[in-house]
């Protein structure tokens, strides 16, 4: 496998016996017609945890774990999420406690508002909005590629990731809370921002973990381990 193919499908890069004996849990990866959910299945599936893709509002009630990748516009995310009748299941999953991990726009659509294509409204667990970034002649938007974390706070979802360790993004706009004991890592891009969010039950990246090799991977797995 070549360099560039192991860094975009991570999933495959890590040998599976790293991980030990397959395991098995009830997360379900929420399909909302956006997002590389395929790669975030693969990547549970490296590890040994079967997943399930669905839209359907009971099986997502009956999920120990919930998980929302994203690719693409806030706007659109929401729209498809009003559309197939999610909002309502993945709110209560929230508030029953169940884990939730979001991936890009699955970290975005938490906050309250996005100033993309005009002001629009998220979920609302976590106050505050979501901006994009501001490009200069060293820093292109939308920020693509691979760059450091540095962590904030200990939480039991970065076990075995350390400051300085590389993860891959794809964006244009990042979250800015207005309560920063929410905060869990910082990436800079020009300035530093807000590059994942810790609350309870709650881990959201915006970065990728299904593409960032062995970290990524190690991310997963502590997720999944959560709802055990």
């Amino acid at each position: 496998m070549r360099n560039s193919e192991c860094k975009q499908n991570s999933a495959l890069c890590t040998p599976q016996s790293a991980f030990g004996k397959t395991m098995h849990s009830k997360i379900v990866i929420i399909d909302y017609g956006m997002g590389n959910l395929r790669n975030v299945q693969k990547g549970f599936e490296h590890i040994g945890f079967e997943t399930k893709v669905t839209r359907n509002k009971k099986e997502i009630e009956r999920a120990s774990a919930i998980v929302l990748p994203g690719v693409g516009a806030f706007k659109d995310c929401m729209e498809n999420l009003e559309k197939f009748g999610l909002i309502e299941p993945l709110l209560r999953s929230v508030e029953e406690g169940k884990p939730y991990l979001g991936i890009c726009l699955g970290l975005q659509i938490l906050f309250s508002e996005s100033e993309e294509f005009g002001s629009q409204k998220g979920l609302n667990l976590i106050k505050g909005k979501v901006v994009k970034f501001k490009p200069d002649q060293e820093h292109k938007v939308p920020h693509m590629g691979w760059n450091t974390i540095e962590k904030e706070r200990e939480n039991p979802f970065l076990q075995g990731i350390e400051s300085g360790d590389f993860f891959y993004f794809v964006h244009s706009y990042y979250v800015v809370p207005e309560e920063v004991k929410w905060i869990a890592t910082f990436t800079t891009y020009g300035k530093p921002f807000v590059s994942s969010i810790w609350k309870e039950r709650l881990f959201a990246t915006q970065f990728h973990p299904e593409k960032s090799q062995e970290k990524g991977i190690r991310i997963l797995e502590n997720f999944a381990r959560s709802i055990q």
